[in-house]
């Protein structure tokens, strides 16, 4: 089983978009593009060899080929750190037939007391204008969530909307820090649900998810 510490030095989570300082010459030209118009790369997971500094990614939209780009920084070439943009900030650029599905989504958060956030296409588009939405887009989703949270009747709710959704619903519940899973793996009857952090994964006890548990 691999660890799930905090992550090294910043205590970034999954998810969490880090704005670096400008990188001229860099060796892909998008990154110096990037950094210089404040657009920020996602935390993500070390690669094996990925020992010395902070691990960023950057998904490109399908105009640019939709490459996935790996970066690795010094703590001090980093400006700031943001969470992943609230579910409302998303609304001006997702597509109409969205919107709906969007304000149930932020009714069921009022009704539990969840921290809906967005990541992904939709996520993108709003961060930096470019197009990364398409036909088959999913919506995908951050569900923070606390020891009181009532799972279960989140999931049920979770499944209505998704049957009326003229998309899929993808995404996870995450823990104050920063341990996520797939919400859908929780519809499933399977005893354990595997979770994952900026330093690793491992198989849980789904019943043992809210406590910050990790033994199985």
């Amino acid at each position: 089983m691999l660890s799930l510490l905090p992550h090294k030095a910043l205590s970034l989570r999954r998810h969490d978009l880090v704005v670096i300082k400008p990188r001229r010459g860099a060796r892909e030209p998008v990154i110096s593009t990037w950094s210089e118009k404040g657009w920020p790369l996602v935390a993500r997971r070390p690669m094996t060899g990925e020992i010395d500094g902070i691990t960023l990614g950057l998904p490109l939209p399908p105009s640019q080929g939709k490459r996935r780009l790996s970066f690795v920084v010094r703590p001090d070439e980093i400006l700031s750190i943001w969470p992943p943009l609230a579910l409302n900030s998303v609304k001006g650029v997702a597509p109409q037939h969205w919107l709906p599905t969007i304000a149930m989504i932020a009714q069921l958060a009022i009704e539990n007391q969840l921290d809906v956030r967005a990541f992904g296409s939709v996520a993108w588009s709003a961060l930096t204008g470019l197009d990364y939405l398409t036909a088959t887009s999913d919506l995908d989703l951050l569900l923070y969530v606390t020891e009181e949270t009532n799972l279960d009747r989140v999931i049920g709710r979770l499944a209505q909307i998704q049957a009326m959704a003229p998309m899929r619903l993808d995404g996870e519940f995450v823990r104050g820090d920063g341990v996520a899973a797939n919400w859908q793996e929780f519809r499933s009857s399977t005893r354990e649900v595997l979770v994952k952090s900026l330093s690793g994964a491992a198989l849980v006890d789904r019943h043992r998810f809210l406590t910050g548990s990790t033994a199985q």
